[in-house]
């Protein structure tokens, strides 16, 4: 999980700091942003410091009319100690109240002119992102109509050969090597690159391509969500290889399941047409189509009916 600091929005949403400067180094650990109408009416005792404030032009236009005193009063109680942030939208007139009590408490006041609503909501999505929790996959990820396949294998076994071959069939490359996962949501991984490694691609005897100097824009794309995770593992004449297609195995990344195939590699097996197959097959499944299921059905059916003419031979 990445950190994020008052300072890191300041930057990102280029935010107006009023005062409090001396806290901009605080660090936000929560993806909710309070909008604390009952505290200014006085109710504090669910009052979630913790998160960061936001006012607009409801919040701001009420502490206009509350008496001096109890302005200064409820200004300060705002201010607590563990507050990352108060942002004013809408570029409001701020409280002189509200100014000397951020600075005296080191609480940064900011302002924005963006409307209430919508910095509300770049805000959430920005600290859902980077709160998010995170790991690395040595692995290859790509989008294959639509698709997002992460690859994984121990080194040496051809991923990013299949990638290229995947990427010369009109498929867009997303990470190669290491793959920033984030769990964004409940079951919704995203992964992206490195910033080191991002439009590159490793291949052994020939070096590191750019991919987008060589086969245009239009084959990287900065991030996908992964659904379909394909393990390729050398052939194994000892092990039982699913040639039916009705194990279904799965993988868990963070707190997420993803279905998981397992393809063995040995020489005169074209994998980029068998992954590519792969994450069509997956997309079908998806809506209802699954061609395993279908002929195990039929295959029972011939058994039941007692036709054995039917029957592969």
């Amino acid at each position: 999980m990445s950190t994020v600091r008052t300072e890191d929005i300041i930057k990102e949403f280029d935010l107006e700091l009023i005062s409090g400067e001396e806290g901009i180094h605080k660090p936000i650990t929560t993806t909710d942003i309070s909008r604390p109408a009952l505290e200014l009416a006085g109710f504090f005792n669910y009052y979630p410091a913790e998160r960061v404030q936001l006012l607009g032009r409801t919040e701001i236009d009420f502490s206009g009319r509350l008496l001096k005193s109890e302005r200064k009063e409820r200004m300060e109680l705002l201010c607590n100690d563990v507050t990352p942030a108060i942002v004013i939208s809408r570029g409001l007139d701020i409280p002189k109240e509200l100014i000397e009590s951020a600075e005296r408490n080191s609480v940064p006041l900011i302002r924005t002119s963006m409307k209430t609503t919508r910095f509300s909501s770049k805000l959430t999505n920005y600290l859902e992102t980077k709160l998010a929790p995170t790991t690395a996959v040595h692995g290859v990820l790509v989008d294959i109509y639509g698709v997002g396949v992460l690859i994984t294998g121990q080194s040496g076994v051809g991923k990013s050969e299949t990638a290229l071959a995947l990427i010369k069939r009109g498929h867009q490359l997303v990470a190669d090597d290491c793959v920033e996962i984030r769990e964004v949501e409940e079951n919704l991984l995203v992964g992206s690159a490195p910033d080191l490694l991002e439009q590159l691609l490793e291949i052994r005897g020939l070096g590191i391509i750019n991919v987008m100097t060589l086969f245009g824009a239009g084959a990287v794309r900065s991030r996908k969500r992964i659904t379909l995770s394909i393990h390729m593992e050398t052939w194994d004449e000892t092990k039982h290889y699913d040639r039916v297609g009705l194990d279904e195995e799965t993988i868990r990344i963070i707190n997420t399941e993803i279905p998981k195939l397992t393809i063995p590699v040995r020489p005169g097996r074209n994998l980029a047409v068998i992954i590519e197959v792969a994450a069509m097959n997956f997309r079908l499944k998806n809506m209802g189509v699954n061609a395993a299921q279908q002929f195990t059905e039929r295959l029972a059916q011939v058994i039941q009916s007692g036709n054995n003419d039917d029957l592969p031979i």
